[in-house]
């Protein structure tokens, strides 16, 4: 796999560990918490209030009353369902915890739905990080049904921490409204390990494309074999041409997608792609077991990707939203080996003979739909009404504004 220089700085020296489902995540986040010594600095788009959150509500709280600086974001839309008293306990214990976007519910309908607050970060004493695609509520833990998520994070230290820890602490104190955010210069942190990582958000100023451009030059430098696992998969021209052409000059291709949405208007859409893909060689496999809920890709066993962005226009166009590239034999093959794992347990994989046949009709109105769900959610976010703001939550809900 041949990658030319990013304009972005690849930090070498960091150790990374994959972390798959709740149950080798949440014991890791928790962990890291009970253990900080200055400060914890957390965002992530859902926060339930249930055994999950209530384990991380009493880990933050212990933190805070032993003197930790903790700094926390919610997205309003997400987190929704967070109880008064739930917040206002952390606020008075001197939890800074700002909710992004939070409106009132029309007819019981959330309003919020564009420009959210989508990444799931945290740090730990700027020496630790967490990041990925997991939220904190149990229905990432396999034992809370047949509905719960399957899930992939990343834990890091090492120089990359830096700029992770730059970018939570900017973002918490106005940053996302507006002002692009850059990596700052290397903080000359000693290393950690072996892998050299990025750090990459996508916002909606002068990092809006970020993301998707990282995933397509690796596509387009991908030699051998590529794989990517995303549970809302429905991007644009440019990529599509990217997957179908890396498949034509001969790389094995693999998509894996859900087959058990948890909306299902998501694999709706990923599958008016699936003719176009399926005819160009990619091999396509739906998971059926659970929901699929991950967002990681994997390049000729040397890059991967693992983080909050899905490949749908929410994601690539409107969300706030991060992941972490890593350049790493180690993390590569493990990786691999849980998606390989995936694909033969728990997937079904589309054959073109299972495909619908083409009909004058659907060829006409395909690229018609395509564009209209490619486009929607960016016309709907141009709407004053989506203008995101960030509050504060009170220690007395009574005088929140």
């Amino acid at each position: 796999m041949r990658l030319g220089r990013a304009r972005e700085p690849w930090r070498p020296g960091n150790r990374v560990r994959l972390l798959e489902n709740g149950e080798e995540f949440f014991p890791r986040a928790f962990e890291a918490i009970a253990a900080a010594r200055r400060e914890v600095l957390l965002e992530t788009f859902i926060l339930f209030e249930d055994r999950v959150g209530l384990e991380l509500r009493d880990h933050l709280l212990a933190a805070a009353r032993r003197g930790v600086v903790i700094e926390m974001t919610l997205d309003g839309y997400g987190s929704y369902g967070l109880s008064g008293s739930f917040l206002a306990e952390l606020a008075a214990a001197g939890v800074k915890c700002r909710l992004f976007d939070p409106r009132r519910t029309l007819f019981g309908m959330r309003l919020n739905v564009f420009h959210r607050m989508h990444r799931k970060l945290l740090v730990v004493d700027g020496e630790r990080a967490l990041v990925g695609g997991i939220n904190y509520g149990c229905d990432h833990l396999a034992d809370s049904g047949p509905e719960s998520k399957q899930d992939y994070a990343l834990e890091i230290e090492g120089p990359l921490v830096a700029d992770i820890h730059d970018f939570v602490a900017g973002a918490m104190h106005g940053r996302d409204r507006g002002d692009s955010w850059r990596h700052p210069p290397a903080a000359g942190r000693a290393a950690a390990g072996d892998a050299e990582a990025m750090f990459l958000v996508r916002d909606n100023a002068g990092n809006s494309t970020a993301i998707e451009d990282a995933y397509r030059a690796a596509i387009r430098a991908a030699e051998r074999d590529l794989i990517i696992a995303n549970a809302y998969f429905f991007p644009g021209y440019g990529f599509m041409r990217d997957l179908r052409d890396a498949a034509r000059r001969g790389v094995r291709v693999s998509l894996i997608v859900q087959g058990e949405p948890d909306m299902p208007i998501a694999l709706s859409a990923a599958r008016m792609l699936y003719p176009d893909l399926v005819g160009a060689g990619v091999e396509i496999y739906e998971y059926c077991r659970r929901p699929f809920h991950g967002k990681v890709a994997l390049v000729d066993d040397e890059w991967t990707t693992i983080g909050s962005s899905n490949l749908d226009p929410l994601s690539l166009s409107l969300n706030l939203e991060a992941n972490v590239f890593v350049r790493d034999r180690g993390l590569a093959r493990d990786l691999r080996r849980r998606l390989d794992a995936l694909r033969r347990q728990d997937c079904r994989r589309v054959e073109a003979r299972s495909l619908p046949r083409s009909r004058l009709w659907r060829t006409l109105m395909a690229p018609v739909l395509y564009h209209a769900q490619r486009r929607f959610p960016t016309w709907a976010g141009l709407l004053p009404a989506h203008t995101p703001r960030v509050v504060l939550v009170a220690a007395d809900p009574a005088s929140e504004a």
